[in-house]
């Protein structure tokens, strides 16, 4: 004989956890264009505005062994901003509090300096559990590709999902850096 409770246990059981697996694909599918990051000069930068663009996210710092990057970023994005990559910097002060200053300093580095002309974050935190969503989202998508230090590079695809990360010493105008990006623009 059927036990009518042990099978509607199984039921509602099997029920919840496929609500459970739903729930866990609906947040697995939520791509880079669901942040957003305020901006140095009180603006907005929101990630959806670049949607079905490659996106390269950097955490930026003005005091940095690896602040001359700033250059070859604002390269990269003058070579091929016109073929749809947009390029963010992050300032953040994790790493060797090698950030200290605020909007006003970090402007003056970033576009006074390095005339930087893409997108420029406030400063922002990218790692711990105070961590901007961006950075959680992208530590769980790529849980062995953390930032260790200033200057670590997100890609994003064309289709919102990290296409390829690169760390601190990897220079923005490193082949493996245009290739996986104009492999990203070339993206149906």
């Amino acid at each position: 004989m059927i036990n009518r409770r042990h099978l509607l246990t199984t039921l509602l059981g099997g029920a919840a956890a496929a609500a459970v697996s739903r729930a866990g694909a609906q947040t697995s599918r939520m791509t880079a264009y669901g942040f957003s990051f305020a901006g140095l000069k009180g603006d907005e930068i929101r990630l959806a505005d670049y949607a079905g663009k490659p996106i390269l996210v950097v955490n930026t710092a003005s005091q940095c062994g690896y602040t001359p990057q700033y250059a070859g970023l604002q390269e990269l994005w003058t070579e091929l901003k016109d073929r749809g990559l947009m390029i963010i910097g992050v300032p953040s002060n994790d790493f060797g509090n090698q950030e200290p200053g605020g909007p006003h300093e970090i402007d003056d580095i970033a576009h006074g300096r390095f005339g930087i002309s893409f997108p420029i974050a406030a400063k922002t935190v990218v790692k711990g559990p105070n961590a901007h969503p961006f950075y959680k989202w992208a530590a769980e998508a790529r849980p062995r590709d953390l930032p260790r230090w200033n200057f670590h590079k997100y890609l994003v695809g064309r289709d919102g999902y990290l296409a390829d990360v690169f760390a601190s010493d990897v220079e923005p105008m490193d082949t493996r850096v245009k290739t996986a990006v104009a492999r990203s623009i070339s993206a149906a």
